[in-house]
């Protein structure tokens, strides 16, 4: 008998006919001996349509009362799981976040989980039922307020749970079959990957690869916990992450290579005319930080010796662009740039894999593929794992493409299937 966490995404109970589905996959499962909890995202599209609700009635909906909104759509969820599942003739109890006892800090609408507080999950599985735990949602130790957790919030949810009552794994069901070596979606003839460790994942989740999201695989190498990543559309055995052995596994040397991950949800800002003086970048990030906006790529030009100033470009996410852009015009006087640019038509590119840490020539390899399909780099940034560049949005498929085959990742066997068209 085994103790596992499974997690469906909204387009694993999008109908009617798809909840039934997973509540078979489900007691399935239950009845093979295992003892289940499950967590559960909002039906398809239904966070988007409350978000969307929710500002005809205000531009600026308080965060507490958006938060109290969008639990609903994983309440309608789990209850209905829980129906379908009691039809099969397995007894289910849903619980909410609240109720399911994730604790979280006081950020409504991205908060984080502080603790898990098991004791009713425990006691349904004890009784023989399958816990179905609202995903997305907790509630604050103090306060008693509800939030949300954010992008990503369920699959969080499912691994802080999963930790919580120390399950042997966390299956993260999606409408893809595992983690690829890139995007179905882009590249048809990516191969899945039977295995990744969590620093590899994590640089792709942290590169745009939507399939898990950064803080779930952040949480779960935390606590060691094994995620297994799957299709609810299909029976094919997935992807695990983990840095484990796995029974059955012959030991072999760690593929340069694991994919290639993409985001075109980035823009880059240039600060022009930058006084190359000791503390001036300080004073640039000091102020992107004051308006809570994250960095992720930045480039200094060398200055020029006749006027002393240099060019600083980075890249944010373009959701908080604007916000940015406000912060550093209004100290602009105080730092003493002259200008800055706006770019919200780049895309990033991501070559992951451990690999490549006792691999001489992998930028090499990377940076021809791209000469040779015509494609220009603007900005570059490494690591151990990992190497990234920012080409033109509309170039980035291609120039996905182009590395994917260079690095020898193409499949010869059937395409990758993307069951529910999302790839999450």
């Amino acid at each position: 008998m085994g103790l596992i966490v499974q997690k469906y995404g909204g387009s694993s109970v999008a109908d009617a006919a798809s909840i039934k589905r997973v509540a078979k996959r489900i007691t399935e499962a239950k009845r093979a001996g295992d003892d289940v909890v499950v967590v559960v995202s909002a039906m398809g599209d239904t966070t988007d349509e409350l978000v969307d609700l929710a500002h005809q009635i205000s531009p600026m909906p308080p965060s507490r009362e958006m938060d109290i909104l969008l639990t609903a759509g994983e309440r309608i969820s789990m209850s209905l799981l829980a129906m379908a599942i009691a039809n099969l003739g397995v007894e289910a109890q849903s619980f909410t976040g609240q109720q399911a006892g994730v604790i979280t800090d006081e950020a409504h609408g991205r908060a984080r989980i502080i603790d898990v507080k098991a004791s009713r999950i425990r006691k349904a599985l004890d009784a023989g039922a399958v816990a179905i735990v609202a995903g997305f949602q907790g509630v604050t130790e103090h306060t008693n307020d509800v939030t949300t957790l954010g992008r990503g919030g369920s699959d969080t949810t499912a691994v802080a749970i999963a930790a919580a009552i120390g399950a042997n794994v966390c299956e993260i069901y999606t409408d893809v079959d595992g983690v690829f070596t890139a995007d179905p979606r882009i590249v048809p003839n990516a191969r899945k990957l039977d295995r990744i460790t969590y620093e590899e994942m994590l640089d792709m989740a942290a590169s745009g690869a939507k399939v898990l999201m950064l803080r779930c695989v952040e949480y779960a190498r935390r606590n060691n916990v094994p995620i297994h990543v799957r299709s609810s559309f299909s029976g094919h055995l997935g992807t695990m992450v983990t840095d484990d052995p796995i029974e059955g596994d012959v030991p072999m040397e760690q593929p340069i290579i694991s994919g290639v991950a993409h985001d075109r949800s980035e823009a880059k800002i240039t600060v022009v005319g930058v006084p190359d003086v000791p503390g001036t970048a300080a004073q640039i990030f000091e102020i992107v930080a004051g308006a809570e906006v994250n960095i992720d790529m930045i480039v200094q030009n060398v200055s020029a010796a006749a006027t002393g100033l240099t060019d600083i470009s980075f890249t944010l996410p373009a959701a908080d662009g604007q916000k940015a852009m406000a912060a550093l015009h209004a100290m602009q006087s105080t730092v003493g740039f002259a200008s800055l640019q706006y770019d919200d038509t780049i895309g990033k590119l991501s070559l992951i894999g451990a690999g490549m840490r006792s691999h001489p020539g992998v930028s090499a390899k990377l940076f021809g593929a791209l000469r040779d399909a015509s494609i220009n780099i603007e900005m570059i940034s490494t690591s151990e794992i990992r190497v990234s560049v920012v080409t033109r949005a509309d170039q980035l498929d291609d120039a996905v493409r182009a590395v994917h085959t260079a690095f020898g990742l193409d499949s010869d066997e059937d395409e990758a299937v993307v069951y529910g068209g999302t790839g999450r």
